[in-house]
């Protein structure tokens, strides 16, 4: 019985410094558990604050994007109608130079006309000048006639007089033909002058139609990347949202990790308490005990 009893005692005594480590151990994990919690508490605080800050950051990106949009949507409102004046400038210009050719055209056929009446006044004139010596030598004539000849001498000079009027009616057109032809001249060269500068804006209003279209592209262009770009925003602003969620959701998490680990370390120390109540005494007296054998006393 003896013998069974120093068993017990020594399964006891070893259960009681089992239990003391293990009261210590949980103390140890729980305190670790708690600065674990608390870190993770922390990072959970400052990826909530950067993700809040992210998300302010996105939504700011969000509405400059939004505002790009409208911008390039306005800028293309826009390129449309320079599109649109464009080709009507260019129908205008096209129905410029047509006219123009004509107008040159008209000049050129006046200039050959007159140059035709200029044709004719030197014939003209050169009748009247035959006319001229014919009635002069009538008038000779006539004065070599003498009485008889008087009658025809009043005709011949009659007609002489009207081939000098002729002469001089004559070489005034003469003149103002030669100067309309000048002016034609001087026309056809401003209108040539005009096709000229009339061909070069039909180049100019095609180059701007061209420009206009690439920039129609373009600017298409833009708006399709503008519009990608505003919906990546707006996921990348779901997504930190998302993850403002998730952190906050840690944080929670390690909040109860943090009253776990306090639980355990009020446990452990509750345990420690109860093991520390007892205490072993080798070698002490006790009623029903022979001397030499160790006592568990309780601690009061």
């Amino acid at each position: 019985m003896a013998q069974g009893l120093d068993q017990l005692l020594a399964t006891l005594r070893d259960s009681m410094a089992r239990i003391g480590q293990t009261a210590q151990t949980l103390a140890g994990a729980a305190e670790e558990l708690t600065m674990v919690s608390q870190q993770m508490g922390g990072n959970a605080e400052a990826a909530s604050h950067k993700a809040t800050v992210a998300s302010s950051t996105a939504d700011q990106v969000s509405a400059n994007v939004e505002a790009v949009a409208t911008a390039t949507e306005e800028m293309g409102a826009s390129i449309r109608e320079i599109a649109l004046n464009a080709a009507e400038g260019a129908k205008v210009v096209a129905s410029a130079v047509t006219m123009a050719q004509s107008a040159n055209t008209t000049v050129r056929k006046l200039g050959e006309s007159s140059a035709g009446i200029g044709n004719i006044i030197k014939v003209i004139t050169s009748i009247a000048e035959q006319t001229h010596l014919l009635a002069l030598n009538a008038t000779i004539e006539a004065a070599r006639a003498g009485e008889a000849g008087k009658g025809f001498a009043v005709v011949a000079n009659e007609v002489k007089e009207l081939a000098k009027e002729t002469a001089k009616a004559t070489e005034e057109i003469g003149r103002k033909i030669e100067a309309i032809q000048m002016d034609t001249g001087s026309a056809v060269d401003a209108i040539g002058g005009i096709s000229t500068i009339i061909n070069q804006i039909n180049d100019i209003q095609i180059t701007i139609a061209s420009a206009v279209e690439q920039q129609t592209a373009t600017t298409n262009e833009i708006g399709r990347s503008v519009s990608e770009a505003a919906r990546g925003s707006a996921e990348i602003a779901q997504n930190i949202t998302n993850v403002a969620q998730a952190t906050q959701s840690t944080l929670g998490s390690a909040n109860d990790v943090h009253m776990a680990s306090s639980e355990m370390a009020r446990m452990a120390a509750e345990l420690q308490q109860l093991v520390d109540r007892f205490r072993y005494e080798p070698g002490a007296f006790h009623s029903g005990h022979r001397p030499g054998r160790g006592v568990i006393r309780a601690v009061t």
